[in-house]
């Protein structure tokens, strides 16, 4: 049984990956901001804004095995209609708040024999989609520093980023909230329909776990061929 911390637990992805970790007898340290869960024996969720200037993390055991960082925001309009603090919100919810907690967790990591972070981009950092400038900027930050960390922390911690693309979860109910919006969206996908939080969870899952022991740097497309496939 190994320790992990899910950050954005109790909702979509990050919901599915805690489910997951615990079904395979991990002890799961899972927090939320807006939608609250319920503990369980293997699961213990906190509140937590990361948007705060600082965090009580206090509830994090001494050794931890293993982070991912759910947190995330899907806002899209033209480039015109941002404006530069949206740009900075976005940047300071998608990458400093994930950079804040892995900064005051390193001992509690450093602790485990072999450990794991996993960070979330999107497929549009390397695929350009219209009115995605917003979440492709801060989410290309994301890509940067998980290749960046991943060197200065190897070999004992492991970084590695997973970059969907659109999936059925609450985030981005907005995108899918009518059977024609989910229809033409899925039409758009080489599968010919959208991704599941458990599939993507099962990527994340794979990079947090022993399972992928010699995997780092990298980022995971787990988005049904979007970003390799014209079709």
């Amino acid at each position: 049984m190994k320790n992990y911390l899910i950050i954005g637990g109790s909702s979509g992805i990050g919901e599915a990956i805690v489910k997951q970790l615990s079904k395979e007898g991990h002890q799961v340290f899972a927090t939320f901001n807006q939608h609250p869960a319920q503990n369980s024996d293997t699961i213990t969720y906190y509140h937590l804004d990361v948007m705060q200037e600082s965090y009580d993390l206090s509830f994090v055991p001494d050794t931890i095995d293993g982070i991912a960082y759910c947190v995330g925001n899907i806002s899209l309009k033209p480039f015109s209609r941002f404006t530069a603090d949206d740009f900075i919100k976005d940047y300071q919810l998608q990458l400093l708040g994930a950079v804040k907690i892995i900064q005051q967790l390193l001992p509690n990591i450093k602790k485990a024999e072999a450990a794991s972070i996993v960070l979330f981009s999107t497929v549009a950092v390397q695929t350009g989609f219209n009115f995605h400038t917003l979440i492709s900027s801060s989410k290309g930050a994301v890509e940067g520093l998980t290749k960046a960390l991943a060197a200065e922390l190897a070999p004992r911690i492991r970084v590695n980023c997973i970059a969907p693309s659109i999936t059925d979860t609450p985030l981005a109910a907005h995108l899918l909230n009518t059977p024609e919006k989910k229809e033409a969206t899925a039409q758009r996908q080489p599968m010919r329909r959208v991704g599941t939080a458990d599939e993507v969870a099962s990527a994340a899952c794979f990079l947090l776990t022993d399972k992928s022991s010699w995997i780092t740097g990298q980022v995971m497309h787990a988005d049904g061929g979007m970003s390799t496939l014209k079709i």
